[in-house]
C-alpha cells in the first residue's frame, strides 16, 4: 500500500510540476517577447546570463547536496531534528557562496556599461540567501509528499517576479536594471514567507491529527539540540559533503555555457542576450516536461531503493516497481525527445520568425535552435538514467563518481571553448551534446550492472518500436521538404500556414501509429495518470474530513 501510494504521489507530482513548468515557461516566453521591446540586448544579456548565473550558482551550491542527502532513504530511521539542524547550515553556506561570487562578479569580471551593475550583483546574491531560509521546510514538504505545495509556492514566487517586472518596465522604463532587482528581491521574499506561513498554519491545525509528521510545534522548524546526541549527524554530514563535491562539478556542467560566456568573453553582452532568448525557447520542453519527470522519479526511487544495497538485497517488490517505472519513463522521454527533434528541427525558422522577427532569424539563430532540439533529446535520456543512478549509488560510489565528474567538467569546458571559438554559439550546444552522451553511457553501464543478477532489463525495454521510428523518419523527410518549400525569407502567410498544416498531419500520424503499435506502453502511461488522479482525490477527501 505504501509503495502504491508513493507511486501515485510521484505520478501526481509529475502532473502538477508539468503544469507549473508549462505556466512558468509560457509566462517567461511572453515576458521575454515583451521585454525585447523595452530593453536593449545588452541589458538582457547582463540580467539573464551574468546576474542569473550568480543567483543560480549560489542556490545550487548551497542547496543541491543537502536536498539529495536528506531526501535519500537510509538503512536507519531518520532523526528529523538532525535533518532540520543540518538543513539550516544552507543559510550560512549561501552567505559565504554569495559573498565570494559577488566579489568575483564585481572586481574580477568585465564590467558592463549598464548603470547599477554593482547593485544588481548585491540584489541577486541577497535573493539567493533569502530563499535558503525556506530550505528545511522545502525538504520536509518533499519527504512527506506535499506535491501541490512546491508547485503553488514556486508559482507564487515566479508569478510575482514576472508581473512586477512587466509593471515596472511599463511605469518606469528608465529604471533599467533596478526594475529587475526589485522584482528579484520581492519574489524571493514571497518564496520564503510562503513556506513558513504554510507550515506554521499546518502545525497549528492539521498536523495535530497526523501522528507521523515530525514537526509538532513551530519551534521544531528551527535548529535545536538533540537530547544525549550530537547537534549534527556526522554520517549525514559526510553524505552531504560527498554530494557537495559532486554538485560543484554538476553545476559547471549544467551552466557551462554561461560560465564560458562570463569568464572567457567569447560573446558580447548583446550576443549573450540573443543566445539566452533562443536558449529559453529551445529549453521549454526540457523545463516543462523533462525536469519535473526527473525530479519526481528521483524522489520515487529514493523512497523505494535503499542506497548502497545490491539489487538482490533490496525489497523485490520495490525493485520490480522501480525497474518497470524506469523502462516506461525512459521510453516516454525518448519518444517525446524524438518528436521534438523531428518537428522542432523542421519548424525552427518559423518559430523564431514569429517570435522575434529578423533579430532572431538573421545569422545562426535557426541553426542554434535546430541543434538545441537534438540536445533536448539527449538531455531527457540523461536526466532519467541519472535519476536512478544518483538515487541508488552508495557513498563510496558517490565519491568515485566525483572524480569522473571532474573529468567530464574539464572536457566540457575545453570543448565549449574550442567549438565556440570555431563556430560561434552553436559550439555550446554541440559541447553539451557530447558531454551528456558520455554521462548517459556511464549511467547506462551502472544500471546494467545493478540489474545483472536479476530478471529485470529496464534499458532493453525502453526503446520505441520500429514502426514508430519509421513514422518519425518519414515525417522528418516530409516536413523538411515542406520547410524548404514554404518557409523561406519573405514567404507569404498562406505558405507558412500550409507548412503548419503539413506538420500537424505528420504529428498526428506519428501519434496514431504509437497508439496502434505499442498499446501496452500507452495503457501503462494512462494507468499511472489515472492512478495519480485517483490518489489526489482520495487525499483531498481525507484532508476535508480532517478539517
Amino acid at each position: 500500500m505504501k509503495r502504491t501510494a508513493a507511486l501515485a504521489s510521484t505520478a501526481r507530482a509529475v502532473s502538477y510540476n508539468m503544469i507549473l513548468q508549462f505556466s512558468l515557461r509560457i509566462t517567461t516566453f511572453a515576458l521575454n517577447g515583451f521585454i525585447l521591446r523595452y530593453v536593449s540586448r545588452e541589458l538582457l544579456g547582463v540580467v539573464n546570463v551574468r546576474l542569473t548565473l550568480l543567483y543560480s550558482t549560489t542556490i545550487f551550491l548551497a542547496k543541491e547536496a543537502f536536498d539529495r542527502a536528506c531526501l535519500s532513504k537510509g538503512e536507519k530511521k531518520r532523526n528529523w531534528t538532525h535533518v532540520i539542524n543540518i538543513l539550516w547550515c544552507t543559510v550560512p553556506l549561501a552567505v559565504i557562496c554569495a559573498t565570494i561570487l559577488s566579489i568575483v562578479w564585481v572586481y574580477m569580471l568585465e564590467q558592463p556599461t549598464i548603470g547599477g551593475y554593482s547593485l544588481g550583483v548585491f540584489c541577486f546574491a541577497l535573493s539567493s540567501t533569502i530563499e535558503m531560509l525556506a530550505e528545511p521546510l522545502f525538504v520536509v514538504g518533499q519527504s512527506f509528499m506535499f506535491v501541490k505545495l512546491k508547485v503553488v509556492i514556486l508559482g507564487i514566487s515566479q508569478g510575482t517576479k514576472c508581473i512586477l517586472t512587466v509593471i515596472l518596465m511599463v511605469l518606469y522604463p528608465s529604471g533599467g536594471l533596478i526594475n529587475f532587482c526589485i522584482a528579484q528581491i520581492i519574489s524571493s521574499i514571497a518564496y520564503a514567507a510562503s513556506y513558513h506561513l504554510y507550515f506554521a498554519r499546518y502545525i497549528e491545525t492539521v498536523q495535530k491529527k497526523d501522528d507521523n509528521f515530525p514537526l509538532t510545534k513551530i519551534r521544531d522548524i528551527f535548529p535545536k539540540r538533540c537530547p544525549d546526541k550530537s547537534f549534527l549527524d556526522l554520517e549525514l554530514a559526510s553524505l552531504v559533503w560527498s554530494f557537495f563535491k559532486q554538485s560543484f562539478l554538476k553545476q559547471i556542467l549544467t551552466e557551462g555555457e554561461k560560465y564560458v560566456m562570463t569568464f572567457l568573453d567569447v560573446l558580447s553582452f548583446g550576443d549573450q542576450g540573443v543566445y539566452d532568448v533562443i536558449n529559453n525557447l529551445g529549453s521549454m520542453a526540457a523545463r516543462f516536461i523533462f525536469l519535473p519527470i526527473e525530479e519526481n522519479i528521483y524522489l520515487f526511487f529514493t523512497q523505494m531503493i535503499t542506497r548502497g544495497l545490491k539489487a538482490e538485497d533490496q525489497s523485490q517488490e520495490s525493485l520490480t516497481l522501480c525497474a518497470k517505472l524506469l523502462s516506461v519513463v525512459l521510453k516516454l522521454v525518448t519518444l517525446i525527445g524524438l518528436i521534438i527533434v523531428v518537428f522542432g528541427y523542421t519548424n525552427a525558422y518559423l518559430a523564431l520568425n514569429l517570435y522575434g522577427g529578423l533579430m532572431l532569424t538573421e545569422g545562426n539563430g535557426p541553426t542554434l535552435l535546430r541543434w538545441y532540439c537534438v540536445y533536448v533529446l539527449i538531455l531527457a535520456i540523461n536526466g532519467t538514467t541519472e535519476a536512478f543512478f544518483f538515487a541508488t549509488m552508495s557513498k563510496k560510489e558517490v565519491d568515485k563518481y566525483n572524480q569522473k565528474m571532474l573529468l567530464f567538467s574539464i572536457l566540457f569546458l575545453i570543448s565549449s571553448w574550442l567549438l565556440t571559438s570555431l563556430i560561434g554559439s552553436v559550439g555550446f550546444i554541440l559541447a553539451n551534446c557530447l558531454n551528456m552522451t558520455a554521462r548517459i553511457v556511464h549511467s547506462a553501464m551502472f544500471i546494467s550492472s545493478f540489474f545483472k543478477n536479476t530478471n529485470h532489463r529496464p534499458l532493453q525495454k525502453s526503446m520505441p518500436t520500429r514502426t514508430v521510428l519509421a513514422s518519425l523518419s518519414l515525417s522528418f523527410f516530409i516536413t523538411s521538404i515542406s520547410e524548404n518549400t514554404f518557409c523561406v525569407v519573405d514567404s507569404p502567410t498562406i505558405h507558412k500556414l500550409i507548412h503548419v498544416v503539413i506538420t500537424a498531419i505528420c504529428l498526428l500520424s506519428v501519434l496514431v501509429c504509437l497508439f496502434l503499435t505499442d498499446k501496452d506502453f500507452v495503457n501503462t502511461v494512462r494507468q499511472q495518470i489515472m492512478r495519480g488522479r485517483g490518489a489526489s482525490n482520495i487525499q483531498e477527501e481525507t484532508k476535508n474530513k480532517r478539517s
